[in-house]
């Protein structure tokens, strides 16, 4: 989701780097758009740096760069792309020019083409923010559905003590979040989500594995991780960076995966395994590598540890998912694994369909739960089916009580 932070002139503008930082942790995607007074107190080059995004100052192209329709219109592009828009702080200059329509620069033009929810953080000096007509404005702006965030009280820059200080960044942070909609019901638990795939070793240059990315897992993580939770991932062998998590443990082996997952299993109150283990690994792997010879060579296979299964076995309190990666009677399969296993709940997904299965960005599954759910997912995201399944978890975990 994308936050469109503006920016306007007054001492706090510094405060809205931490701002910026603080949104990121939420795991939004944040541009900056600075006033020209803004770029008084604060560099457009912080907030670029910090967001790997353009910071937007000025209507058209600013220098010698010709004018073009793109950055004639950018306000509109910007506007529409935006999940909610926050201005912090906010002068009473922009208070009032956003309560009468004024639109003279990028931010008061984005204020009146964006269909996104606005939340204000104004900050001023406590006589501006007393004034019959900054009260007007925000009364205003309220009965349009503005949301506007209290300023605090305390010392101000100018000396005077009273009702004028920017929010703290965690109250602008929490109403973000709450306009949003976005999550913290998991703040009490402690996920454990496994990924990627495992690797057996047949020689030194050789080994078995699978097709998994970890995605689907990475995305369990991010998404649990926003909506509160302790995280701890542990993957197997990817090309991704792994999302902001409390622990992160990388393994190689279906082994090493069961020592991990045993060593975190008692801090653990939700497990997620979306982890695709090897089932079998070479009976013997060599120790030198295998030359190529004439004629057939066959290799011996013996069963990898039960990962799951030993999960299971020790559950207790835990509520523990699984995923079953099939390709033919996906959900009977799903079900007879849901069982075999003792899960609460396990993700349904046919690998062989489009938007689906290994190394894609999107996902097609159907959730089946203990107490006799199914629940088909359309094709949507990877990070939105986790959203979809952490829903379905917290459910489980209020029905059990």
């Amino acid at each position: 989701m994308k936050v469109v932070l503006g920016v306007s002139g007054c001492i706090a503008a510094y405060k809205a780097a931490e701002l910026v930082r603080q949104l990121q942790q939420e795991g939004l995607e944040v541009q900056v758009v600075l006033t020209r007074h803004a770029q008084e107190f604060v560099r457009p080059l912080t907030f670029a740096a910090l967001t790997g995004q353009k910071v937007i100052t000025d209507m058209f192209a600013a220098g010698d760069q010709p004018a073009n329709l793109e950055s004639a219109i950018e306000h509109i592009a910007v506007a529409d792309g935006a999940d909610l828009f926050l201005v912090a702080p906010a002068t009473a200059n922009v208070l009032g020019k956003f309560a009468h329509g004024v639109a003279d620069d990028f931010l008061t033009t984005t204020y009146l083409a964006t269909k996104a929810p606005v939340v204000i953080a104004p900050a001023m000096n406590v006589n501006m923010w007393e004034h019959a007509t900054v009260q007007e404005n925000v009364a205003r702006l309220r009965a349009r559905g503005v949301h506007i965030i209290e300023p605090d009280e305390g010392y101000l820059a100018c000396g005077w003590t009273g009702p004028g200080r920017l929010a703290k960044t965690e109250t602008i942070v929490a109403k973000v979040r709450e306009v949003l909609g976005l999550k913290r019901d998991l703040e009490h638990e402690t996920v454990l989500v496994t990924a990627g795939p495992t690797c057996e070793d047949i020689d030194p240059v050789r080994y078995l594995t699978n097709r998994s990315s970890g995605r689907m897992g990475f995305a369990v993580a991010e998404a649990a991780r926003r909506r509160g939770a302790r995280v701890i991932l542990v993957s197997g062998p990817t090309h991704l960076s792994p999302p902001p998590v409390d622990v992160f443990e990388s393994v190689r082996t279906t082994e090493e995966m069961r020592q991990a997952v045993q060593r975190h299993l008692e801090a653990s109150s939700i497990i997620i395994k979306t982890a695709a283990v090897a089932d079998y690994r070479p009976a013997k792997a060599e120790r030198k590598k295998i030359k190529r010879a004439a004629g057939k060579r066959s290799l011996e296979l013996e069963p990898t540890a039960d990962v799951l299964g030993e999960v299971t076995a020790l559950n207790g309190h835990r509520l523990v998912v699984g995923f079953a990666a099939e390709t033919d009677n996906v959900v009977e399969n799903a079900r007879a694994k849901l069982r075999s296993k003792n899960l609460d709940l396990v993700v349904a997904n046919d690998v062989t369909q489009d938007g689906a299965g290994f190394d894609a960005d999107t996902n097609i599954v159907t959730f089946l739960t203990r107490d006799g759910r199914e629940i088909p997912l359309e094709k949507m995201s990877k990070l939105d089916v986790a959203q979809r399944l952490l829903d379905e978890v917290v459910r489980l975990k209020t029905v059990r009580g």
